[in-house]
């Protein structure tokens, strides 16, 4: 599993022009899932995205969490995150994980991630042609590959 996670001043989910989720200050977190990704990837990953301190203490550094900072979280389900470019310049998405698993692990994390928040998880709508707005704050994103694990 792959994420691509923002902190973001707001961020917002639409589809055919009506806002379905929209956060404030918090995470907004792209998930892309891979065949062969398992549970135990999901815990990993969203253990790593509740705790992952990018957010500033009262120094400015980046020293607190999504949790310590109280803020919110979204997440949108996003196949093109497995994507390889190794051949041309037409991405193949054939490492991308089919609905069978793709949407349990997907929802797992959802569940799980506000568990170890403490907070609900704002989602996307799996499958649908979404438009993402942010304001990304920083900026700052990072990405966690559970296969790599650094």
């Amino acid at each position: 599993m792959r994420l691509v996670i923002q902190r973001v001043k707001k961020a917002s989910v639409a589809i055919d022009g009506n806002v379905v989720s929209a956060i404030g200050q918090g995470l907004f977190i792209l998930v892309g899932v891979e065949n062969g990704d398992t549970e135990a990837d999901m815990e990993w990953l969203a253990a790593k995205a509740a705790g992952l301190r990018i957010f500033d203490d009262r120094e400015g550094v980046m020293n607190r969490s999504v949790v310590d900072a109280d803020g919110q979280l979204l997440a949108v389900s996003q196949f093109t995150l497995t994507a390889s470019t190794r051949k041309g310049n037409r991405p193949s998405y054939i490492r991308a994980a089919g609905h069978e698993l793709a949407v349990p692990l997907y929802d797992k994390f959802c569940v799980r991630l506000s568990e170890i928040a403490g907070r609900p998880v704002q989602k996307g709508v799996f499958g649908a042609d979404m438009q993402c707005a942010l304001v990304n704050d920083g900026p700052v994103t990072i990405i966690i590959d559970s296969r790599i694990r650094e």
